[in-house]
């Protein structure tokens, strides 16, 4: 069957299909953690500080394990990288559903459950570039879209599970139904282009149909020679770059805003006594991110990946500080769409960014270790905030400071372009 998709469509765009059903299922289930935390809190007895550790423990899990399994994917290829993934989220899932202590909630859906997204994270924007040089942009777009597809459904689908049945059986329901869900999307995965016999003539200059030039067609990138110079000069003398640096620091203070925004929007909005439209704007963050990634993508391989990388996140930090002047539920609303699509610009182009800048050779290495970027701003940024607005009694500063701090990201990833030669 999968021979057979290969000689009808462009193989390539399968295999986005299959990254972004991991997508979905990695942020779906990321973003669903305020659907148990009530449940957990009373079951446990803990202080809410306690339950919110579970949240900063699977995020670092998250994208500290994408870092030190990025090898892995590189050397073992996408599907036992996905498979190790799924068995450790389902197992993870079940395990928690068994949990009676806070220490083992802590290990099942903190560590185990995490490591298994980590794994997912890195199928879903690590894979694609390998099969896409001219329409990278549009297929990273429909591979990573997967994020507000999984906000949609995931979250919305655990409230009323919870509601009905319990978060135990709840647990449960999602182990089975999302292991079989990426079952699926490993079968169709495959390692290789060769494996189903792809031509990828249409994506790559020159054809990459052989062997040979398989990996060589991969490594290629906008950026030109320096690009495959930083392919042949291996990962060690990459990190400890300068541009790298740049990158890591950048991407930690692009993303610091976006959990601000996610943990906050709602005390902030309720703040100003329109609850109803914190909550509200999380729905419009999911479905403004989906279509972004899907519009951008395309548009930046016109464009280039990395300029448009910049001005998403610009538009993103933006958004923050504008946050801090709104005045009424609908500019609140109309805010967080502008930052949707933002927040969806850059999540198109995390690997293609990567890709241009320091080539595909050692593609999953390389983004695993900048995605520890996530990690840090998961776990400092929110905890912040909730001492800025504790300190002075309002979110307007916080949101002030998460914008600029937002602003200074993009300015690093632009700084980042420049040394490479790329803007």
């Amino acid at each position: 069957m999968r021979s057979r998709l290969a000689s009808s469509v462009y193989y390539g765009w399968v295999v986005a299909a299959c990254c972004s059903v991991a997508a979905a299922v990695m942020f779906g289930m990321t973003y669903s953690f305020s659907v148990f935390f009530d449940p957990l809190l009373s079951t446990f007895a803990v202080s809410p500080a306690r339950v919110s550790l579970v949240f900063g423990v699977q995020t670092f899990a998250i994208y500290v394990g994408a870092a030190l399994l990025g090898g892995t994917l590189d050397r073992f290829g996408p599907r036992p990288t996905l498979l190790a993934g799924t068995s450790l989220l389902g197992g993870g899932l079940y395990a928690t559903s068994l949990s009676h202590s806070f220490v083992a909630l802590v290990v099942t859906y903190g560590l185990v459950t995490g490591v298994g997204m980590g794994c997912l994270y890195l199928i879903a924007y690590a894979v694609v570039p390998h099969w896409f040089y001219r329409r990278r942009g549009a297929a990273t777009g429909l591979a990573s879209a997967g994020l507000g597809v999984g906000m949609l459904v995931i979250a919305p689908t655990s409230a009323e599970l919870v509601a009905r049945y319990g978060w135990r059986a709840t647990f449960q329901v999602l182990a089975v139904g999302l292991t079989a869900v990426l079952l699926v999307a490993a079968w169709f995965l495959v390692d290789s282009p060769r494996s189903v016999g792809a031509d990828r003539s249409s994506e790559f200059p020159g054809g990459s149909g052989t062997a040979g030039g398989e990996r060589d067609a991969a490594t290629q990138s906008d950026g030109g020679d320096d690009v495959h110079d930083s392919d042949r000069r291996g990962v060690g003398e990459t990190v400890f770059s300068l541009p790298f640096a740049l990158v890591v620091v950048g991407w930690t203070l692009i993303y610091a805003p976006l959990y601000v925004l996610v943990n906050h929007v709602v005390p902030f909005a309720a703040d100003t006594g329109s609850e109803w439209a914190g909550v509200l704007a999380l729905s419009v963050l999911g479905v403004t991110t989906s279509l972004a990634r899907l519009g951008i993508g395309v548009g930046s391989d016109r464009i280039g990946r990395v300029r448009v990388f910049v001005c998403s996140s610009s538009l993103m930090g933006l958004s923050v500080l504008a946050l801090s002047f709104a005045e009424g539920p609908f500019v609140l609303l109309g805010l967080t769409a502008c930052f949707g699509v933002g927040y969806g610009g850059n999540g198109a182009l995390l690997s293609p960014l990567v890709a241009e800048l320091f080539g595909a050779e050692n593609l999953g290495t390389l983004y695993g270790i900048v995605s520890v970027a996530f990690a840090f701003a998961g776990l400092f940024a929110s905890p912040l905030a909730s001492a800025g607005h504790e300190a002075f009694g309002t979110y307007v500063p916080v949101f002030l400071a998460a914008g600029a701090v937002g602003l200074v990201g993009a300015a690093c990833v632009e700084g980042a372009g420049r040394l490479r030669g790329v803007l």
